[in-house]
């Protein structure tokens, strides 16, 4: 029987979207067997988040939050495939949530995909230099420079960031345990956010365009 580590809860939360807790439960079941684990999930009814990844959101909601004092605002799109979906409680505590964690994170793209190669080559430059003023072999540069680089995705793509009430989640995991539990695709298609006394609001969208100004 293998171990059921915190890291093997981790893949299988990644590769089928289900909860902590729900994880873990079938790796014990499987005596550590992720492949038998993922098995089980599925026929709990639970890991099919990754099915529904590639069909069309048409519906959803667009929900807001605004920071106590009324200095800080958010609007956020969410989309799924039905209005049923959009009217459930659940659905509409996954959007007032992500407004919440996009005001208190403030992530500037909504995923990885969507930082612009220029961007990207400027931080593995900066994270290059670094670990070269640090004193770093040679022959691990490309190793620091990619741990950095993911680092710089958890603190400026919304899904790749933890989720502010529970930082053992990132954001998109968060969203692939509603698919599942849902069962309909859900995604982010844009978001705004607004602070008092900034010359503009930061929004990023499904082009991939990252912040732009907005009037």
């Amino acid at each position: 029987m293998a171990e059921v580590t915190a890291i093997l809860v981790k893949d299988l939360r990644e590769r089928t979207g289900a909860g902590m807790m729900e994880c873990k439960k079938a790796l014990v079941e499987a005596k550590g067997d992720i492949g038998e684990a993922e098995v089980l999930l599925r026929k709990w009814g639970i890991a099919s988040a990754g099915k529904k990844s590639s069909r069309a959101t048409r519906q959803g909601l667009i929900g807001s939050y605004i920071h106590h004092g009324g200095q800080l605002g958010v609007l956020v799109e969410v989309n799924c495939e039905s209005d049923f979906v959009a009217r459930t409680d659940d659905f509409k505590e996954l959007v007032h949530d992500l407004a919440m964690h996009i005001a208190a994170a403030d992530p500037l793209f909504i995923r990885k995909e969507d930082v612009a190669a220029d961007v990207l080559e400027k931080e593995k430059e900066i994270a290059r230099a670094r670990a070269l003023g640090e004193g770093k072999p040679e022959k691990v540069l490309d190793k620091i420079v990619e741990g950095r680089i993911q680092k710089f995705y958890e603190e400026v793509c919304l899904l790749d960031q933890p989720f502010v009430k529970d930082a053992t989640l990132s954001v998109g995991q968060l969203v692939k345990t509603k698919i599942a539990k849902l069962g309909e695709n859900i995604g982010v298609a844009r978001f705004v956010r607004f602070k008092v006394g900034d010359v503009a609001a930061a929004e990023a969208g499904t082009d991939g365009a990252g912040p732009a100004p907005q009037s």
